[in-house]
């Protein structure tokens, strides 16, 4: 093992052992097969052949004392290398997997052909059998000096047996008698001994990103992974980040990290081979093995994360400080049925508002039209790895648009880290009015300007000055817009989402309340669940219909409701986003939620002022409007809601397109008629006046 790589030359030099073995095997073999020389020897049995074969198994070769006297050689010559420095990567190997000096031998008799083509065709003719190119559990155990019936040796080659549970060594086969099955190293394990670290080519679609350098304090979980913790569950919060949590504390503890990302795991695929596959790696690179959520897992019952709480450990002998820890991540409280030890258990706190500017700052490097990520994005709840993500998704929408990155570019980056799942339960609003849209009263305004305040610096406002301890609240923020049909509430909504740069996420009642006891409890549930991972607002509109009053007792439908209203009840007390209810009746909501209500906004049906605005917003700019039009007429004569003008509007805008003409005041009153008989409203002479008998003619 002079010059060069040391770890190679060393796994060259056990190879030629293994070599020497194989020759003075061929002797033996030729020595006693009296149809050494039959071109035909391995397709047919002679009558010779089987006279040998029932005579018995001859002894195993005695062992060659040049060969003895060569490995004793070479692993003094290791151990010195060792000692001056060298990695030897087969010896480390057998360390971290706790290989005895047999499993070893077996190893490298497996592995063969893999490093020298000559193998194979050795290993056929010693088989008698051209076919066979890989060595049988038979002739592995043979090369290594032990009889086939060597109980303890071939229990090292079963399931149990730390090659192949660990995933060094294949049996393939399963069908033939056990002596004839073939073995097979896998190539992820003959490239490591070769000096290869490339990322398991089973594992890349799994990989995932994890970032350390914003996570929070690691120093507690870096001191457990020293002392020799085997497995840590990290139970995370909306905005925190186990993984980066975990690769802070595995780089503080010394070691590398492989991370896996539960949420890509295929329905076809086993979780028990991939846990098998990733700790391999993970024990190979002398690494820890993190791996989330476990949500993802639990679906599919206990044995599947036992399959990574669980993994096959460490045999005896093992070194400790090279056995590969395991971090699993969830959102979910342990489950002790997950495994048979105990874990370290750790709650990931999010970062401070604080704490996430700076990394916005950091990963943008300066880039930015004049604007301050942190600040656009403070209300973000974005783990490490995501904000990395946005960074790049806004450089992208920056680059297709051919600007500078910007406000617009941050944010829509920010929104597209939003996983998708509240979608299938909810329509999602891209919000496209602001401020200057909303035709509201002073003291309406005002109301939705301090509910956008409170969502921006709740993180300042609750997690630094500590202004909601305890209680099991949770960071979330409650809106009710109160008021009739049409009064502003949705589109209110929607300019508070365009606000904080979030998208508006109205909820579908009809894929809520369901006839069945429990059902209704569950899809909030779901809503709720998918909610906390995205960065959003929730619009509960008509909010009576599931959050109305709880009532006296009298039968079990009255039970059951009562049921309902007070699992949202609770439900909303730990919700940590920004919901908004509306509602029509708001005498017909609970009086618990008073309590629980950020704050309470009116809408009220707007007075002639406001309607004259309205009117003006909604016939807009760009439409053509005859001479004739008389807002200030139709403002006062006519008690609507900014929805019913905008409805007349758009009424209006097609009657003067059916004719390509421009919009009347004739067209106006027409298509008021046509909202006041969907209002079911009668049409009275003195609120149209002059324009009566032209609209009823």
């Amino acid at each position: 093992m002079t010059g060069g790589d040391p770890s190679l030359s060393y796994l060259l030099a056990r190879l030629g052992v293994i070599e020497a073995r194989v020759r003075v095997t061929v002797a033996t073999r030729r020595a006693e097969d009296p149809s050494a020389e039959d071109p035909f020897r391995g397709l047919y049995l002679s009558d010779e052949q089987v006279d040998r074969l029932l005579a018995g198994a001859a002894p195993p070769p005695p062992p060659d004392q040049e060969t003895a006297r060569f490995l004793a050689a070479i692993e003094a010559e290791a151990d010195a290398g060792e000692a001056a420095g060298a990695d030897l990567r087969l010896r480390r190997l057998a360390r971290s997997f706790g290989l005895e000096p047999l499993d070893v031998e077996l190893l490298l008799v497996a592995m063969a052909p893999d490093l020298d083509s000559r193998f194979e065709r050795l290993y056929g003719y010693l088989h008698d059998d051209v076919t066979r190119r890989r060595a049988s559990i038979g002739l592995a155990l043979e090369l290594a000096g032990l009889p086939p019936a060597a109980g303890r040796a071939r229990q090292r080659l079963t399931p149990s047996g730390p090659l192949v549970a660990a995933g060094l060594i294949t049996v393939d086969e399963p069908d033939r008698p056990f002596l004839t099955r073939s073995l097979q190293v896998p190539d992820r394990v003959t490239g490591h001994l070769l000096g290869d670290d490339h990322d398991d080519s089973d594992l890349l679609h799994l990989l995932a990103e994890a970032r350390s350098d914003a996570a929070p304090d690691s120093s507690g979980l870096a001191r457990a992974l020293r002392a020799g913790a085997r497995l840590c569950y990290l139970r995370e919060r909306p905005g925190s980040s186990g993984r980066s949590l975990a690769a802070a504390a595995l780089a503080a503890a010394g070691r590398p990290i492989v991370a896996i990302d539960l949420g890509r795991l295929g329905t076809a695929e086993d979780p028990g081979v991939v846990a098998r596959t990733a700790m391999r790696d993970a024990r190979l690179r002398g690494a820890g093995l993190v791996a989330g959520p476990v949500e993802a897992l639990s679906e599919r019952g206990y044995a599947a994360v036992r399959a990574f709480a669980d993994p096959a450990a460490p045999w005896s002998g093992a070194d400790p400080e090279l056995a590969a820890p395991v971090l699993l991540i969830g959102r979910r409280s342990w489950e002790p049925a997950w495994s048979h030890d105990v874990p370290v258990l750790v709650d990931v706190e999010p970062p401070t508002s604080g704490d996430r500017a700076a990394l916005w700052r950091a990963t943008l490097n300066g880039q930015g039209d004049g604007v301050d990520a942190g600040e656009v994005t403070q209300h973000f709840r974005l783990t490490p790895e995501q904000v990395g993500r946005a960074a790049r998704a806004a450089r992208l929408q920056a680059v297709a648009a051919g600007s500078q990155l910007g406000l617009d570019h941050l944010r829509a980056g920010a929104r597209a880290q939003n996983a998708a799942g509240l979608e299938n339960l909810a329509k999602r609003i891209v919000p496209k009015v602001g401020w200057p849209d909303l035709v509201l009263p002073a003291g309406t305004m005002a109301g939705l300007q301090e509910l956008a305040a409170r969502a921006r610096h709740r993180d300042l406002v609750i997690d630094e000055w500590g202004m909601r301890p305890g209680g099991g609240r949770g960071r979330g923020i409650t809106g009710l817009f109160a008021g009739d049909s049409g009064t502003g509430k949705t589109m209110s909504a929607e300019v508070i989402a365009g606000e904080l740069g979030l998208d508006l996420y109205a909820i579908n009642l009809a894929t809520v309340v369901d006839k069945y006891v429990g059902e209704t409890e569950k899809n909030l549930e779901r809503i709720f669940s998918e909610a906390d991972g995205i960065n959003g607002v929730l619009l509960f509109d008509e909010a009576d219909a599931i959050f109305g009053k709880r009532s006296e007792v009298r039968d079990a439908h009255d039970r059951y409701a009562n049921i309902e209203v007070a699992y949202l009840l609770q439900r909303m007390e730990s919700f940590d986003g920004l919901a908004i209810l509306s509602t029509n009746l708001r005498a017909n909501l609970d009086d618990a939620f008073a309590r629980r209500l950020d704050a309470v906004i009116d809408f009220p049906v707007p007075d002639t002022t406001f309607r004259r605005m309205i009117w003006e917003r909604c016939l807009g700019k760009d439409m053509p409007l005859a001479p004739d039009i008389d807002l200030d007429f139709a403002a006062s004569r006519f008690e609507l809601s900014g929805g019913n003008i905008r409805s007349i509007a758009v009424t209006a805008a097609y009657f003067a397109a059916e004719t390509g003409r421009e919009v009347t005041m004739l067209d106006l009153m027409r298509a008021t008629q046509r909202e006041y008989r969907k209002l079911g409203r009668m049409c009275v002479e003195s609120e149209f006046g002059p324009w009566y008998s032209l609209v009823f003619s």
